[in-house]
């Protein structure tokens, strides 16, 4: 009896622990780009390290995610063979970052002899390269994380968050540090002379210098001669530089980058859901300064201080779709919330993500509708958007713009509802005008005496030629 009573107990365990298994419905990773060469030689280049950094991570995620023996396995994603219809990625047009992600796609879905396809004769034929899969990767329309710029909002298209980066330049505190950090870097000139000016030697190149001296710790084999002590300043300095440069709490538009990723994840989560899990894992790649606009937006430095320092190579943030609703049909978007969890540097099952909570909160689950609400409040998730905020009127700005005015046209009538808009009045005012005038000339046309008589050939010459002036400035 005891035995059976045993037996019994087990199998309602195991019948609950099933029944309560959470379930992952959908992901969004984001990745820094691998190990490159230092920004301060021009041109940057992915290197074999920074390659390989990013297969790992890949397959880290293939183990995670797409593998059917995951306990994390994204529910109904393609195990091994690869399905455009439910996987997105996507790199700014930059040789780093679209490098990074063809060898961390590689690591996701890889080689596999499932990767075939059957001909009308009946025979079967094998991708090249043993089963390479080729995952479609999306260029991003915007620039900002191009890693050929030297600072974060160099080749930003956002006139205000360029300002506003700027501004950080003459504040008090970056005057301070810079004064006071001089001395530190001037010492470093054996190290740096090579490289840097002596007047570059300072703290407003704090990032690039780090960086330069970073490369040398990886690759040379006589390491720069950097103490450890010099090296902890180093990276200090670069991190409170370059997270100031990229997050201001009282200037929003600082963080245009962030703020941009934030729509974009809100737009690919919401994908999967709309899709009913059709949709499955959205992947994107960026440089560090996103990473850190993002991070302050979200108020993660209240869940660490680590995020305010400056991700290492190949480092992930996820945002997963979980849920914990019984049953094979898509749950509701009641039960389904959002969990986030980052690693710094290249991940692997020895050293997973750690989760942490968003946006100031304590719990590590959100709500599908609390994390709507608040990614809301700080994304942006159209063009219109974006170019209210940087004061673009140029570009992609231009028919935001008139479609912006078209709108506010046909609401801004004269008497309020019912009345005439504002813009059909003016042309009933013009029409009225040129008749008056069309009026006069024939009156004084015929009180006058005077006829209309055709101009010499000359004169239509020039007229053409004119003419062609305006047409040729026009095209």
């Amino acid at each position: 009896m005891r035995a059976s009573l045993q037996s019994g107990l087990l199998l309602a365990s195991l019948s609950a622990s099933t029944a309560n298994a959470e379930r992952v419905l959908g992901a969004f990773i984001y990745s820094r780009h691998g190990d490159r060469t230092p920004k301060v030689w021009g041109n940057t280049q992915l290197t074999t390290v920074g390659y390989l950094e990013m297969f790992n991570s890949g397959s880290f995620y293939n183990e995670r995610y797409i593998s059917n023996d995951s306990v994390k396995h994204i529910e109904g994603i393609s195990d091994p063979v690869f399905r455009s219809k439910q996987l997105s990625a996507s790199a700014p047009d930059d040789a780093v970052l679209q490098n990074s992600a063809t060898g961390f796609l590689q690591g996701v879905y890889p080689p596999t002899s499932q990767a075939t396809e059957k001909l009308a004769n009946d025979s079967t034929i094998v991708a090249p390269l043993n089963g390479y899969q080729i995952i479609t990767l999306s260029t991003t329309d915007t620039n900002q994380d191009s890693e050929s710029s030297t600072w974060l909002q160099g080749s930003s298209d956002c006139p205000k968050a360029t300002v506003s980066s700027d501004s950080y330049y003459a504040s008090q505190s970056y005057m301070d540090l810079e004064a006071s950090t001089k001395e530190f870097y001037q010492s470093l000139s054996p190290v740096l002379s090579d490289a840097f000016s002596d007047e570059d030697m300072s703290f407003k190149n704090a990032y690039i210098i780090f960086d330069y001296l970073n490369y040398g710790r990886i690759h040379n084999t006589t390491k720069p001669n950097v103490t450890d002590a010099q090296w902890v300043q180093l990276q200090y300095l670069a991190n409170n530089q370059q997270y100031n440069l990229a997050y201001n709490s009282s200037d929003p538009v600082r963080a245009i980058d962030g703020k941009v990723l934030a729509g974009e994840i809100l737009t690919n989560l919401n994908k999967t859901i709309a899709s009913e899990g059709e949709y499955k894992l959205g992947v994107q790649f960026g440089s560090y300064g996103t990473f850190f606009s993002w991070f302050g937006i979200m108020q993660m430095p209240k869940a660490s201080d680590d995020f305010t320092g400056i991700v290492d190579y190949a480092s992930t943030f996820t945002l997963e779709l979980v849920s914990n609703a019984t049953g094979t049909e898509f749950p509701s978007s009641d039960d389904i919330s959002v969990r986030f969890s980052f690693h710094n540097g290249t991940v692997s099952s020895s050293s997973e993500p750690t989760v942490f909570p968003m946006f100031g909160r304590s719990e590590d689950l959100i709500s599908w509708s609390d994390f709507v609400t608040e990614s809301e409040k700080i994304a942006i998730a159209s063009d219109s958007e974006w170019c209210d905020l940087c004061g673009n009127t140029e570009g992609k700005c231009s028919s935001s713009s008139s479609n912006s005015d078209a709108t506010s046209a046909s609401t801004d009538s004269i008497g309020g509802s019912g009345g005439v808009s504002r813009p059909v009045a003016g042309v009933i005012g013009a029409m009225v005008t040129l008749a008056v005038i069309l009026g006069l000339e024939a009156l004084f046309f015929l009180v006058g005496g005077f006829t209309i008589a055709k101009r010499c050939k000359g004169g239509l010459e020039m007229s053409s030629a004119a003419a062609g002036v305006v047409d040729d400035k026009k095209s």
